[in-house]
């Protein structure tokens, strides 16, 4: 098969989604992999690394796509992609969709493949692609609520963890899974004091078993959620629903309650925010105030730290790629239901039902069109 490995145009976006140690084995079972011009500059991979792996080099995206069989990105393909997309391509990437309807129905035109590294799903309901993403947004969301309650930056002017004899910030976590796990260990390791709140009591219990004491357990709902809201200092967004857009736990109304000078990080903005206040931000005008109160909402937060991101993500994504190269689509999503799950606009047919769902169209079983 051959294989593309755009270089990435969203906004910031530094990251890769192929490192030449992937290229290589991916070459090594027989793939012809093309890499546009400085994909992997800002990952720390210069062009001609990517050569000794075995790549070609290809100057612009448009021949990418017009030669590629599958084309990987690690963002969504923007606007000015749309028309390249040609019918049973494969788009291999983060989609997305459920918050993107514009995508979405410029994918359902293309009649490509798109197979979203988000819904891409284990048995156990993991998602492995999502997994070291959200792990490194995770931690993330800790150091940039503790850079923006610095008062230069617009915040209540507090140190996360405090210092003997002084109160340490609180920590509001919305979420117990990957992201919010992080995030409670990040902050907890700093000194904050820290309360997560999740729906799933086995989760819960689970996370009592490796959490420090300064991180307080409790079940989510609302009424727990504007009882908290006034006490915290930072407020952690860090709820998903698989493939879905991401609920508001955070309501405009609710927003009155929380302290001038605090701050809110979205890591759900890529599934519309869980803060009803939410918009995407990009990491070079990355916090906007509302009722006083500082919203961080970049949409691809991993990619500040690129290298340890590509790294990552080449990691869970390269074997899921090689399948799909070695058996094509078709057999790959009959063969691996991981992969299935992950097919979200399959040749102009949503086989998603979260993406069917967000936008009222028409769901149909990826079996049907595989």
């Amino acid at each position: 098969m051959i294989v593309g490995i755009l270089k990435e145009i969203k906004p910031s976006e530094s990251r890769v989604s192929m490192t030449p140690a992937g290229v290589e084995l991916m070459a090594a079972a027989g793939h012809t992999v093309l890499v546009q011009n400085g994909a992997g500059q800002g990952s720390g991979w210069e062009d001609a690394v990517y050569v000794q792996a075995g790549a070609r080099l290809v100057a612009a995206a448009a021949d990418i796509y017009a030669q590629a069989e599958m084309v990987m990105h690690v963002k969504e393909p923007l606007p000015a992609e749309y028309d390249l997309i040609r019918p049973e391509q494969i788009v291999f990437t983060y989609l997305h969709l459920a918050a993107d309807e514009t995508l979405t129905r410029a994918l359902i035109k293309a009649r490509s493949v798109n197979i979203g590294y988000e819904t891409i799903q284990k048995p156990d309901g993991s998602l492995p692609l999502l997994t070291p993403m959200s792990e490194v947004a995770g931690r993330m969301s800790i150091q940039q609520a503790a850079k923006y309650l610095e008062k230069p930056n617009g915040g209540r002017g507090l140190l996360l963890g405090g210092v003997p004899g002084v109160e340490p910030a609180t920590v509001l976590i919305l979420g117990g899974g990957t992201v919010g796990t992080e995030a409670a260990k990040m902050a907890c390791g700093l000194g904050a004091k820290v309360y997560l709140l999740e729906k799933s009591l086995s989760r819960l219990r689970h996370l009592a078993d490796i959490l420090p004491a300064n991180c307080f357990l409790l079940m989510s709902g609302p009424e727990t959620i504007r009882r908290l809201l006034p006490e915290a200092d930072a407020v952690i967004g860090a709820v998903l629903l698989p493939g879905a857009k991401a609920p508001h736990l955070v309501t405009r109304e609710m927003l009155k309650s929380v302290r001038p000078g605090a701050v809110l990080v979205d890591v759900a903005i890529d599934q519309g925010g869980c803060f009803e206040t939410s918009r995407p931000t990009t990491h070079t005008d990355p916090v906007y105030t509302v009722d006083g109160v500082l919203h961080y909402t970049v949409a691809n937060m991993p990619g500040a730290v690129p290298r340890t991101s590509t790294l990552a993500l080449t990691n869970a994504t390269l074997p899921y790629a090689l399948e799909i190269a070695n058996k094509g689509w078709r057999r790959a999503v009959r063969e691996n239901a991981e992969i299935a799950w992950g097919a979200n606009v399959i040749l102009g047919q949503v086989t998603h039902p979260a993406v069917a769902e967000a936008f009222g169209l028409t769901y149909t079983p990826v079996a049907q069109v595989a």
